[in-house]
C-alpha cells in the first residue's frame, strides 16, 4: 500500500482582468499584504480572445499576470479563490464587476486554475470551489487541452507561464539545497 505523502508548495499565480489598468494597481496593494512579495508582473496585455465579459465589464479589456516569491501549499487554491471573488466584489459597480480574478499555480509539471464553474474535467475542492488542471509541461513547454481557454493557448501566455514556471523551478532548487 501506498503512503500518502504531503504535496510540495506551489507557486501562485493570479491572472487579472480589467478595463482600467489602475485597478491592477489596486488590488496587487490586498495581494502584497495578503501573500507577500510579488516576484514576476507581466507586461499589461491586451485582451481580445472574447466576448465574454464585454457586456458586463466593458471593452476592451487587458489583462495582467503576477507571481509570488512565497510559495504555498496547493491546498489553499479554494481558500484563495474564494478571497479573490470577495475582492471582485468589493470593486463591482452597480453589480458589475469592474475587475476578474483567476488565481491559479504553476507547479513543475501543470498549470492549475481555480473557478467556480463545475464541468467534467474540473475537481471539487471545497467551498464552491473548482480546480482545472489548464496546461500540462510536456516536452519542454506547456501544452494545451481541448478545454484550455483560448488565451491560454498562445505563445505569449505560454512564454509568460514558462517564465513563472522557470523562477519556481529555481527556488525550488534553492530550497532543496538550503534544506541539506
Amino acid at each position: 500500500m501506498a503512503k500518502a505523502k504531503t504535496p510540495r508548495d506551489v507557486k501562485l499565480i493570479i491572472g487579472m482582468l480589467a478595463k482600467d489598468k489602475k485597478l491592477f494597481d489596486k488590488t496587487e496593494e490586498f495581494f502584497i499584504k495578503k501573500f507577500g512579495v510579488i516576484d514576476y508582473r507581466s507586461p499589461v496585455l491586451p485582451f481580445d480572445y472574447t466576448d465574454y465579459y464585454k457586456e458586463e465589464m466593458g471593452y476592451p479589456l487587458q489583462r495582467r499576470f503576477i507571481a509570488f516569491k512565497k510559495l504555498i501549499p496547493p491546498e489553499h487554491l479554494s481558500g484563495i479563490k474564494v478571497a479573490t471573488n470577495s475582492l471582485e466584489e468589493k470593486f463591482s459597480l452597480r453589480g458589475k464587476r469592474q475587475i476578474n480574478i483567476d488565481p491559479g499555480y504553476i507547479s513543475d509539471s501543470k498549470l492549475v486554475l481555480a473557478t467556480t464553474k463545475d464541468y467534467y474535467h474540473r475537481i471539487y475542492l471545497g467551498k464552491g470551489i473548482y480546480a482545472e488542471v489548464t496546461l500540462v509541461w510536456k516536452d519542454k513547454t506547456f501544452q494545451s487541452f481541448e478545454w484550455t481557454y483560448p488565451d491560454y493557448k498562445t505563445r505569449e501566455y505560454i512564454d509568460i507561464l514558462s517564465s513563472i514556471r522557470n523562477s519556481y523551478m529555481k527556488e525550488r532548487a534553492y530550497l532543496a539545497k538550503s534544506v541539506h
